[in-house]
Formats: structure tokens, C-alpha cells, sequence
């Protein structure tokens, strides 16, 4: 018990830490500067609107951090947080399959992770740039929620049944959040122009495909090496 309680411990801080930092640095050099360009179109909206002349109720915003370091640091912790969290998510399906795993293992588990928490719910909804319309909040996370369950549970059982009824469980169920479909707005559109729109979704699901590889690759390579360490399978 003891040794396990290592494992998840080690392997989530060392692996989710690494890979947050370079989810983080992903994040600074590819998805930001198409944000910040996101926002000046936002921002002259809002110009836009109040130049107007309408009549509007002045209500308390929200927080944010200030742009600059300040923001740069939110969004590292942010990164590292979320990668230590799936980190463990990683680590507690390998003990829980109990085949072990290694680095090669490890990719084809960041692959499952990059399939169930990105792909899969991108197709019905795409990260989104500022601006863009989107449909009520709850119903995206609700219907995302879903995506994500729906699809690790139809490659769980791909690959754990490895014949024909786990591979139709697979497809029914990997299908069936898009048969039912994602939750969209009465108008859509967006404030950017279209093509900053497309780049971003490429540029931020791409990201997310290396941040999953990394994180898969570190948590085999750490679980092998302090599985042996302790005495448990690897």
C-alpha cells in the first residue's frame, strides 16, 4: 500500500510538474500572442459600444490577473496543476490495468488521454478565442463531461476486451456524444476574424498533443523506474 501511495505520489509530482512546463511554454509561445490578438478585437467591441452612447448598467467586473508576469505566473500554475492532475488520472489506470508501463506504454496512454480530453470533445467544441460566441456555459461542460467519460470508456474497452463486442462498445460509445451533439449558440460568429479563429484551434490542439505525449512519456518512464525501486510490477 505504501509502496503504491509512493508511486502516485512521485510519479504525479515529477511527470505533472515536467509536463506542465512545457504545456506552460506551448501555451506562452503558440496559444497566447493569438489571445492577445483576440482580445484588442474585444476590446474595440466594447469601445465600439460604449461610443455609442447606450445606456448600461455599471457592474462590479470580474478578477483577472494583470497582463504581464503576473498572468504569465497564473498560467503556469494553472498548467502545472492540470498536469499534475492527470498525472495521477495516468498513473491510477496503469495500477488499475496492472500491466505496468515504460516510456512506450506511456505514449500510447498520453495518446488515450490527448484522444479523450481534447480531440474527441474539440470536434463539437473547439477551443475558443475571446470574443466568441458560445452557447450557455453549463451545457458545454455538462455535454463536454460526457465526451470526455464516453470516450475513455470506449477505448477502455477496446482495449481491454480486444474483440469484436469490446470494439463496438467502443465506437457506441465514442459516437454517442456526437450523435447527440454538442451544445451551441442561437448566433454563431466571433469577434476575430475567422482565420486567427482556425489557427488558434490548430495551434492549441497541437499544443495539447505534445503537452498529453510528454506527460504519457514522463509517467511510464518515472512508474517503471520507481516501480522497480519499491517492488511493484512494472
Amino acid at each position: 500500500m505504501f509502496g503504491y501511495l509512493r508511486i502516485f505520489l512521485t510519479v504525479a509530482l515529477l511527470a505533472g510538474i515536467s509536463a506542465g512546463l512545457v504545456g506552460w511554454g506551448l501555451h506562452m509561445i503558440g496559444t497566447t500572442p493569438l489571445i492577445l490578438q483576440a482580445e484588442v478585437y474585444e476590446g474595440a467591441a466594447e469601445s465600439t459600444i460604449a461610443a455609442d452612447g447606450h445606456d448600461h448598467q455599471h457592474e462590479a467586473e470580474a478578477w483577472a490577473p494583470a497582463d504581464g508576469w503576473e498572468r504569465n505566473a497564473y498560467s503556469l500554475g494553472a498548467q502545472i496543476i492540470t498536469g499534475v492532475g492527470f498525472a495521477f488520472l495516468l498513473t491510477a489506470a496503469i495500477v488499475f490495468l496492472g500491466k505496468g508501463a515504460d516510456w512506450r506504454r506511456g505514449l500510447l496512454w498520453g495518446l488515450a488521454g490527448f484522444a479523450s480530453f481534447t480531440l474527441a470533445p474539440s470536434i463539437g467544441l473547439p477551443p475558443e478565442l475571446p470574443g466568441t460566441e458560445a452557447a450557455p456555459l453549463l451545457d458545454r461542460q455538462l455535454w463536454w463531461i460526457g465526451t470526455v467519460v464516453a470516450t475513455a470508456g470506449g477505448l477502455f474497452a477496446a482495449a481491454r476486451l480486444r474483440n469484436v463486442y469490446g470494439y463496438a462498445a467502443a465506437v457506441m460509445l465514442i459516437a454517442l456524444p456526437h450523435i447527440i451533439g454538442a451544445p451551441q449558440p442561437e448566433v454563431p460568429g466571433g469577434l476575430a476574424p475567422a482565420e486567427l479563429e482556425h489557427k488558434f484551434i490548430l495551434v492549441a490542439i497541437a499544443s495539447s498533443l505534445v503537452f498529453w505525449l510528454v506527460l504519457g512519456l514522463l509517467t511510464g518512464a518515472f512508474f517503471k523506474r520507481y516501480a522497480n525501486e519499491t517492488g511493484v510490477a512494472a
